[in-house]
Parts: C-alpha cells; structure tokens; sequence
C-alpha cells in the first residue's frame, strides 16, 4: 500500500472520529445543522471501533480496487488495520508495520497542518473547510443518508471530501475523498462500535507480537 494511500486513510479516519465541528464557515444552514448534531454525538464517545470496506477508483487509469479494514481510535490513539499494513499512533509516536518487509518503521507524529490529530481537528476543522448538503442524494446502498460535500478553503492534495451520514442513526456511514490525480477513495463502515474498552498498549507497536521485525527508526 503506498505512503499516500494510507495519509488519505488516516484522513479518513479522522473524519470518522471527529466529523467536522459546526463549519463556521458554511453558508448553509441545513448542512451545519446535520454536522453539528453528527459532532456532538460523535465526541460523546471514550472510543470507536470500526469495520469499513475501502474502494480506489480511477476510471482514467481502468483501476477499481476494493479491500476491507479495521480501525480502533480514542482521542489521539488509533489503530489502523488494511490492505496488509497497520499503523499504530499512541498520540506522540506512529509505528507503521509493514508485514511482507517485516519491518517497522517509526516517525513522530508532525505538528504540521497535516498531522493526524483528531483534537486538534476538532478545534481547527471549521476554519479550513466549507460544507453543504447535496440535496440530490438521499440513498446510498440502500440506507437513507444525508449527503454533504467538504471543501478545503486553503489549497490541499485533495479537491472535496463527501460525507455520507446515516439518517435513521445519525452516524458518518461513508466518505469519498476526491484527489487531484481523478482517483477517488471511498471508506463505507460496516460495523460502527462505540465505547469499546480499550487499553494503553492497544496503541503501541510490540516487538513480542513481531518477533525478528526489523525496526527503522526514521524520527
């Protein structure tokens, strides 16, 4: 899985935990008052676990790829498991283990405007993107959703995020991320966990559970 496949996935997931806070930004109403509902019900959880299937589409390219992943976050720790890889971050380290390498390698989590910080987004979220409900799109593999589109107010390596919330639980049900390349990357939860218990070493890599890995300090 490549570096920037799995950025886009850590995206993702935070959208998953966070889902935007309010979009001062947006200038509609509707929009806000779905996103602002989703949040407050989001942010009420201690931790989420999920199942999600994972669709890359590039029409141009002839490429339609689909794999399924798991995912465990709480505050800043998450844990993400697909396409064969795994990235652990306990909020100040991320470990990303590479099975077929049977190697690890290990980076800082970045302060920079793209580091994957779900309460840093949580406080900053709003300023950077402007939303609206697409009001066309109701349905979505058949559950009732509304439809909404992100864009980034600033210049990001993606054009717009679509997010797709279930209505009846008023839960994120699937995000598209639209890229600069015409790829888009499409995350649908299958199963959506809230306040699953978790422990600190759920969100550190183990040298006992990968004997003989080799371990790439890259900080």
């Amino acid at each position: 899985m490549k570096k920037d496949v799995l950025k886009l996935m850590t995206l993702s997931l935070l959208l998953v935990f966070c889902t935007s806070v309010g979009f001062s930004q947006s200038k509609d109403a509707q929009a806000a008052k779905i996103l602002q509902e989703i949040t407050t019900k989001t942010k009420a959880y201690k931790s989420i676990k999920l199942d999600f299937t994972y669709q890359m589409e590039n029409p141009e390219a002839n490429i339609n790829e689909v794999t399924e992943g798991k995912a465990l976050v709480s505050g800043d720790k998450y844990k993400l498991d697909v396409a064969g890889q795994k990235v652990i971050c306990d909020g100040k380290t991320i470990w990303t283990v590479i099975p077929d390498a049977e190697e690890v390698q290990v980076n800082n989590v970045s302060e920079g405007d793209n580091a994957f910080s779900p309460t840093k987004m949580l406080t900053t979220y709003s300023e950077k993107y402007k939303s609206k409900l697409i009001p066309k799109v109701n349905e979505l593999n058949g559950v009732n959703v509304h439809a909404l589109e992100l864009t980034p107010i600033e210049k990001k390596n993606f054009d717009k995020v679509n997010l797709f919330i279930n209505k009846d639980k008023m839960q994120l049900y699937a995000i598209s991320i639209y890229d600069q390349s015409g790829s888009v990357y499409t995350y649908t939860i299958t199963t959506f966990t809230p306040d699953v218990t978790v422990k600190d070493a759920d969100f550190v890599f183990s040298t006992t559970e990968y004997p003989g890995y080799e371990v790439i300090d890259m900080r």
